[in-house]
């Protein structure tokens, strides 16, 4: 399978949720003093297709939504303001509702809260995923939070299969969150087995350690994914900057340092500046780096999917900074 061929088609599919999300308009305070709220498209998958597509790719997103106001403004978001494709996006009834994230702009006593009860994504079915044509695309990207629950898991592995059948690399973010799993046991066998099946993983060095048994094995989990199945594992360290490992060897990247207005969004915008300066011709080292530059563009504004930079915005962050920290060498 030709990964970096499949990556420069820019053509993804993307499966995961799409959600609300709501910040306080005015930055720097929080929540319970808040009086006016932002509304905007949000949630890991959506994220990833919007920052691909503003980044001048295309992406289409396989998910469900809820037949309710919220879903019906998450699919025109999706569609009408980030221009990604949502032909495989379905509706469901009954209970289930679009997944909500609140949280603030601000570090120091930063609060997001996620509200993922009976959440639309997970009705994602078998049904829908055989609905894509996979012939369409380059690659496939996801999230760890499709794997969290039924029957989005199934649904989620039989893509895998699909895309695989399909000659398509699988490009997969750990993305591991705690509250959508129903235990640690669980989510570290499903999460393992999704990276085995991967072919471009990325993750921190807690979500690596977790797949591991213990955070100081995560650095080694890396390196066995690398040297078996995977073409491309990244392995990210915060502000110690990045691990990136082939079967040609690592190379260590450092960070774009800014001042953050929060936390929320880095990891989106990574991957989507990574694949898409990949499609645009750039060697690894580079995409690595010019995804941190995303991650970092994103932390320093409000929002998420709005804060994702276009190629402009990010070649001029790139000519004005001064540059990325040096890579830090401790395991």
């Amino acid at each position: 399978m030709d990964v970096f061929g499949g990556i420069k088609k820019n053509n993804f599919v993307v499966v995961g949720r799409v959600g609300l999300d709501l910040f306080p308009t005015e930055v720097g305070i929080g929540i319970e003093e808040a009086t006016a709220f932002t509304k905007d498209m949000g949630g890991s998958s959506a994220n990833i297709a919007a920052g691909i597509v503003k980044l001048g790719g295309q992406a289409a997103l396989v998910t469900s939504v809820s037949d309710d106001a919220v879903g019906r403004t998450c699919r025109t978001m999706l569609r009408d303001t980030y221009g990604v494709d949502d032909t495989y996006v379905t509706t469901v009834g009954g209970e289930a509702r679009n997944s909500l994230a609140l949280y603030e702009s601000r570090i120091k006593g930063h609060q997001s809260v996620i509200y993922r009860n009976g959440a639309a994504d997970f009705e994602m079915t078998d049904a829908d995923v055989q609905a894509v044509d996979y012939t369409r695309f380059g690659a496939l990207v996801t999230a760890g939070t499709v794997f969290a629950a039924e029957p989005s898991r199934t649904a989620a592995f039989k893509a895998f299969q699909l895309a695989h059948e399909a000659g398509l690399p699988i490009i997969f973010d750990v993305d591991y969150r705690p509250y959508s799993w129903p235990s640690p046991q669980v989510a570290a066998d499903v999460l393992s087995r999704a990276g085995a099946m991967s072919d471009v993983i990325i993750g921190n060095d807690e979500e690596f350690g977790f797949m591991a048994g213990g955070i100081e094995k995560g650095l080694d989990k890396a390196r066995d994914l690398a040297a078996s199945t995977a073409t491309i594992v990244v392995y990210k360290m915060g502000e110690r900057g990045a691990v990136t490992i082939t079967k040609d060897g690592e190379l260590r990247t450092g960070i774009y340092n800014v001042t953050a207005l929060k936390p929320t969004g880095a990891g989106d915008s990574f991957m989507a500046g990574m694949l898409s300066s990949i499609a645009d011709g750039y060697d690894l080292e580079d995409a690595v780096l010019r995804g941190s530059a995303c991650a970092a563009i994103v932390v320093g504004k409000p929002g998420c999917a709005p804060a994702m930079p276009y190629p402009a915005e990010l070649t001029e962050f790139l000519n004005t900074h001064p540059g990325p920290s040096s890579p830090r060498t401790e395991g």
